[in-house]
Formats: structure tokens, C-alpha cells, sequence
């Protein structure tokens, strides 16, 4: 497996990225409702932010990341105050299920736009849920390009309608001058999840600070 992004910065991004209770993050637990005594699987779990206050919430959950050394963060915290999360290093996009399925539900908490291959990894989150699960995930709000003092989804000097790997140069984006993103249009997410046999229940849009943040929630269809 190639080396994630992520492990150059790993360091950085554990030290700067690991509160699971800021707005945005609130959001996306309310959209995935309550998880207790559930299976969940946390696609780009990273150092397991998000992966921890789920098992918190009561769920069984298993996080998967490619980045080798985000997920040896994870661990560690996990033996150093187990929460029964398993962890998998693994390129989601692959044919099997990280963790085994099916699960009731899956979260991915702004790791859309870190993964290279978006129609490799919903088709791999429809794969392990379980007809009727849920898929819940943010991501920065691709409408919104930055500028001189504003984190965006794509860079001031590009346009909205160029769908590209791209490095932030804007003092705010700390994190994406680091690893970067791929910005890709509003409807390149939807249909991908539409494609992939996810029905759209809900979207928000959080807009308290710089940058917007969108937020969906989707189901697998039963079939029915």
C-alpha cells in the first residue's frame, strides 16, 4: 500500500484535529441517530477522533484509514483507554469490507476529499451496510472557493467547475497546504451516492464560522 499523505503530518494533524465535539461533528452524530448496541464503521477514522466518541455512544465500532501511522495513533489511545474499537489500516476502496459487515451504519467525517477514488469508496460503504443502514458524512462545502483569509473547497484562482487534485496556499489552510484535497462539484457527491444505491435523506449546511461546512445523510435502499 502506498504511503498516505497523512503520515508525513501525522504529528500535526493529532495535535491540531482532536476534539470530537465541535459543531460540525455534533451534527453528523445527530444525522447518524443513536448508535448504541450498533455496528458502525468510520471510513478515513484517522487517529480515531470521531471512531472513540462513537464506541463512547455505545456502538461497536471498527475504523479504517490508509494511513499507517494515523491508525498506529489510534491504537495507542485505544490501549491506553480501551473502548473495544477495532482499527484497520486499509484502502477502503478495496474489494473487501474492512472490518467485515454488514453494519448498521458508517460515518466519514471530512475524509471525502482525501480519498482519490470517491466512486471506489461509496460503492464500498453501500457494500457494508446492511439494507436499510445509514450513511452520514461532512465534508467543506464544495460551492465555496477560498481566498486570501478564507479556507475553501477550491482555490480563489480556480473555478468551481474544475474537478482536481489541488494544494491550498491561503494562511487559513493550514492542514490543506500540508496533504491537500480533491475538489469535486455539489453533484459529483450526490450522484456517486445515488449511484451507489444510497437514497438522500437529509442535508444541512453548517455556516457558524469560516469554512461552510455541508453534511448529508444517506440509507441503503431495502430493495422493497
Amino acid at each position: 500500500m502506498a504511503e498516505a499523505r497523512y503520515d508525513a503530518i501525522v504529528d500535526f494533524y493529532v495535535d491540531g484535529f482532536s476534539s470530537a465535539t465541535d459543531p460540525v461533528s455534533l451534527t453528523l452524530f445527530d444525522l447518524l441517530g443513536p448508535v448504541d448496541g450498533q455496528r458502525v464503521l468510520d471510513v478515513a477514522c484517522g487517529h480515531g477522533r470521531t471512531t472513540r466518541e462513537l464506541a463512547r455512544r455505545g456502538a461497536d465500532v471498527v475504523g479504517v484509514d490508509i494511513s499507517a501511522r494515523l491508525i498506529a495513533k489510534a491504537r495507542e489511545s485505544e490501549e491506553d483507554a480501551p473502548l473495544g474499537v477495532r482499527y484497520v489500516h486499509a484502502d477502503v476502496t478495496a474489494a473487501a469490507t474492512p472490518g467485515g459487515g454488514p453494519f448498521d451504519a458508517v460515518s466519514c467525517n471530512f475524509g471525502l476529499s482525501d480519498i482519490d477514488d470517491l466512486d471506489g469508496a461509496i460503492a464500498a460503504v453501500s457494500r457494508a451496510l446492511r439494507p436499510g443502514g445509514r450513511f452520514a458524512f461532512s465534508l467543506l462545502h464544495p460551492c465555496f472557493g477560498g481566498g486570501k483569509d478564507i479556507s475553501g473547497a477550491w482555490p480563489a484562482v480556480g473555478s468551481y467547475y474544475e474537478e482536481t487534485w489541488w494544494a491550498a496556499t491561503e494562511a487559513r489552510s493550514t492542514l490543506r497546504r500540508q496533504v491537500g484535497a480533491n475538489h469535486r462539484m455539489l453533484s459529483t457527491y450526490l450522484n456517486a451516492v445515488l449511484a451507489a444505491g444510497l437514497r438522500i435523506e437529509h442535508v444541512a449546511e453548517r455556516g457558524l464560522s469560516v469554512p461552510v461546512t455541508l453534511l448529508v445523510r444517506c440509507r441503503l435502499s431495502t430493495g422493497l
